[in-house]
């Protein structure tokens, strides 16, 4: 089966407390909400402490063109996307032996907070000795869902060719896209929330000549679930200026509600059931949404516990996000054949499931 070996991270460097954001958002928003101070408790109950951004605050306290935004996507994302992809390739504690970008059979490239063509992998295949035929196959639209179909797809990729290796490079800048004119209930959330990141993971098919140094995360299966006409739960409303978020306050209760049926499902595909599972993997959408996945599935608070220590120290990063969370988790103990369940819910509205087991 494909396997999962290695993640790397980068973290751009302008690290914000969550009192600072909410101290910006107040002075840039106070004109416009009555009660804004009760508004803003949304930055309290995140539970988010930091975040990392790839520019300094006061930068978001002028306006910017959609030009100049889209401008510093671009630089940002090569400029950190060839980091992670060096990490990943050469990451001792997880690795016996170092990779070349030679060996690299194919890229997966997962954004949704900027647009480039050529493709960021294109202009990162500039910058890094990859093989002239690797194989480029980037995704866009998938917001927060990314990172696990990025995952999803590579694992096809890696059936199809047992002997790839191949890199899913996840890249958000969603601080690039904040609106300081759009005074949207929407927007004032997400600048509670969203933040910037940066994460690689490899994986090989099951005759790929890679070696771990300790038991690591095989994929079993995956699954993708889709909800009809539900295109303005989440997503972006692309303007003149930009992009601007859509961001309903009924995300935890689709969650409560749908998602537990569609993962009962899965587990009845792979003859098994919640007592299967010892490990979650969940995408961090927000604190609601932490309370809706153990209510939806009935998983004690401590399964939790990765995905909570991901968002109160880097908030959510849309698609890199759920792959920090899996690289807390194959940096611990896990023991062989213990199982995971990967999950991240995206635009759409739409779910991504994956089944791991430890090997």
């Amino acid at each position: 089966m494909p396997t999962i070996y290695s993640i790397s991270t980068v973290n751009p460097p302008f690290i914000v407390q969550q009192e600072e954001a909410r101290l910006l958002t107040r002075s840039l928003f106070k004109n416009k909400f009555k009660q804004i101070d009760r508004l803003l408790k949304v930055f309290e109950n995140s539970h988010i402490q930091k975040r990392h951004l790839c520019m300094p605050l006061e930068w978001f306290e002028d306006p910017h063109s959609f030009q100049e935004r889209n401008e510093l996507y671009s630089q940002f994302a090569v400029q950190y996307g060839v980091q992670a992809i060096q990490k990943c390739l050469t990451n001792e504690t997880m690795l016996t032996e170092e990779l070349s970008t030679l060996d690299i059979d194919a890229i997966f490239m997962i954004s949704s907070s900027g647009i480039s063509t050529p493709t960021i992998e294109a202009r990162i295949m500039n910058q890094l000795p990859f093989r002239a035929d690797t194989k480029r196959i980037p995704l866009f639209g998938l917001g927060c869902a990314g990172g696990a179909m990025g995952i999803s797809r590579a694992y096809e990729y890696c059936r199809a060719f047992p002997h790839a290796k191949v890199l899913v490079l996840a890249i958000e800048f969603c601080s690039l896209t904040f609106q300081k004119d759009d005074f949207s209930k929407s927007n004032l959330v997400g600048s509670s929330l969203f933040s910037d990141g940066i994460a690689c993971a490899l994986i090989g098919g099951k005759d790929a000549t890679i070696s771990a140094n300790k038991p690591v995360p095989q994929i079993v299966d995956t699954t993708s679930a889709f909800m009809p006409n539900a295109e303005d739960v989440m997503g972006w409303d692309i303007r003149n200026n930009g992009f601007h978020v859509i961001f309903s306050k009924s995300i935890p209760s689709i969650i409560e509600h749908w998602l537990g049926p569609t993962v009962e499902q899965f587990y009845q595909k792979n003859h098994m059931n919640n007592q299967s599972i010892q490990h979650f993997i969940a995408h961090p959408g927000g604190e609601k949404v932490l309370l809706a996945y153990e209510k939806a599935l009935h998983f004690p608070t401590d399964k939790m516990a990765n995905s909570k220590n991901v968002l109160r120290e880097f908030g959510n990063m849309s698609s890199p996000t759920i792959l920090y969370v899996l690289k807390r988790f194959m940096e611990q103990s896990v023991a062989v054949e213990e199982q995971g369940l990967m999950a991240a819910l995206g635009p759409g509205f739409c779910a991504e499931l994956l089944l791991l087991q430890w090997k």
